[in-house]
């Protein structure tokens, strides 16, 4: 029973980084959008918008699971940033019902994402 119980708490803290990393992410895309709308940026910016995006908010939700679990906080990280990106391609692939861009900006999301969870692991 009890580890039953440790289970659930576990799955508990990877939700809340999860959430947060999703709120994160919400808030910082509404700022692009602002910033997109007032600027007029070019798609150059706009791709680099978003990739700070997914650092930022896959170091947040690293940063947020490595201080609950405080052990191998680097590995909760990079958890927390795959499953961020597993999401995301869900999510994604829901929404178009198909792969959108290429093999490589596919693999570059999933090192953002993972390398930018592990970051905010390693510094919890």
């Amino acid at each position: 029973m009890r580890n039953i119980i440790q289970k659930g708490a576990q799955a508990m803290s990877i939700l809340k980084a999860l959430l947060a990393s999703y709120i994160v992410t919400g808030i910082l895309l509404f700022i692009l959008t602002l910033l997109l709308y007032k600027f007029e940026w070019d798609e150059q910016m706009v791709t680099a918008g978003i990739i700070v995006i997914y650092i930022v908010s896959t170091f947040v939700g690293g940063f947020i699971l490595g201080k609950l679990k405080q052990v191998r906080k680097f590995v909760w990280g990079l958890v927390m940033g795959i499953l961020y990106f597993v999401l995301l391609f869900l999510i994604s692939f829901g929404v178009y019902r198909s792969f959108e861009g290429n093999g490589t900006n596919v693999i570059t999301t999933f090192l953002l994402c993972a390398g930018g969870g592990m970051l905010g692991g390693m510094l919890a």
